[in-house]
């Protein structure tokens, strides 16, 4: 019997998250679904079901923190037992704080973005990169770029999310011979809560949806 392939999703109750998750699932991905609310994963978990597709996958729900290292370790630990290995790591999770001049920005919410957009990924890279190297074919992780950095307002956003990618941008070229291969993708702009945050009122007709930008990622896969 084929094993299916394994997906660990971070960020993925709603969104561009949550529309990977079910995309992978819907092509007989089993799928680790990380996020901190547990309604929200149990949607995705329904929608999926729903979609009652023979040979569909199935999720595993993970409703923990992603900044806290030791659930995230645990995680990861019980992922190698269970399975031995991750084939693709979908990095989504993010903090969009509220648009502020950079004189007016609330550190509560600067810390917030250091603490989910940065630092969480300096320390989930060192814990998912041995999973992906033991996976058969070459693991392969998925960062998602936003660039937002040096746009006025997006201080506390632009500046942890062009972090984020800066340190995937290095775990990729240290990776190019050795694996696991590291993509980043600038999805195309879609019509999600955390767009409608930074652009309220926004026309969202023109908007991708998530699930068509999901499957356009997946293509490139």
């Amino acid at each position: 019997m084929t094993q299916p392939k394994i997906a660990l999703v971070t960020g993925a109750s709603r969104g561009l998250g949550a529309a990977m998750a079910e995309a992978l699932a819907a092509r007989g991905w089993q799928v680790v679904v990380v996020a901190r609310t547990v309604g929200g994963l149990e949607e995705v978990d329904d929608r999926v079901k729903a979609l009652g597709l023979p040979g569909a996958g199935a999720l595993t729900l993970a409703p923990m923190d992603i900044t806290n290292e030791d659930a995230m370790r645990h995680l990861c630990r019980s992922v190698h037992d269970r399975w031995g290995h991750v084939d693709l790591w979908v990095h989504s999770a993010i903090h969009a704080a509220p648009l502020a001049p950079a004189g007016h920005i609330d550190m509560k919410d600067w810390d917030k973005s250091v603490s989910i957009n940065l630092r969480a990924t300096g320390a989930l890279i060192p814990l998912v990169e041995p999973l992906l190297r033991a996976a058969p074919a070459g693991g392969t992780a998925l960062f998602l770029d936003d660039p937002r950095g040096g746009q006025k307002f997006f201080g506390a956003y632009g500046t942890t999310k062009a972090a984020q990618i800066t340190l995937a941008r290095s775990w990729q070229a240290e990776t190019l011979r050795t694996g696991p291969r590291v993509l980043i993708e600038t999805p195309a702009p879609m019509a999600t809560a955390t767009r409608a945050r930074f652009f309220p009122g926004e026309d969202r007709a023109p908007l991708a949806p998530p699930r068509a930008e999901a499957e356009r990622l997946l293509a490139i896969l």
